[in-house]
């Protein structure tokens, strides 16, 4: 499956880490989301995504939503809360989609990525707005695609 979602003309600003104060909050999120799987406010279960920066060759932690898969995997949406362009974790999965890793209460598990496409994603994406409306808010808001991500234990 490919990672081929391209970036939109429209949408919010795209949440943003920088700064020592960005950083510092975006550290805090993450250790709550270690402890206990949770992000206050967000109604929805969450996961540490370790990525492998396509540039950089560093890796990359990131707090996001996830939502239960087939098969005993996991579903992500990059939706940067509705900006016009992809977060940047998406491109790293998508030049890295074999090493990527996830951290949750309980431990860290090595995963493959693939992007859902046509009826898969469609399924998915209908579970995913059911269980937490402020996707379909955040689709709205954009002209690109949402890409959805399957994230599958990896075999080591």
């Amino acid at each position: 499956m490919s990672f081929d979602t391209r970036n939109g003309t429209r949408g919010r600003r795209q949440p943003g880490t920088g700064g020592p104060i960005g950083r510092w909050v975006a550290k805090r999120v993450i250790n709550r989301v270690r402890r206990n799987g949770k992000v206050p406010g967000l109604g929805f279960d969450a996961l540490v995504l370790t990525t492998v920066g396509r540039k950089s060759g560093l890796q990359r932690q990131t707090p996001v939503g996830w939502f239960p898969g087939q098969d005993d995997s996991w579903l992500i949406v990059a939706s940067a809360v509705g900006a016009a362009r992809n977060p940047a974790w998406y491109y790293n999965l998508a030049a890295h989609p074999d090493q990527v890793w996830i951290e949750m209460p309980g431990g860290k598990v090595a995963v493959t990525a693939e992007q859902l496409h046509g009826t898969e994603r469609d399924q998915a994406w209908r579970q995913i707005t059911t269980a937490a409306p402020r996707f379909a808010k955040y689709q709205q808001v954009t002209d690109r695609e949402l890409p959805i991500i399957r994230l599958v234990p990896r075999a080591n």
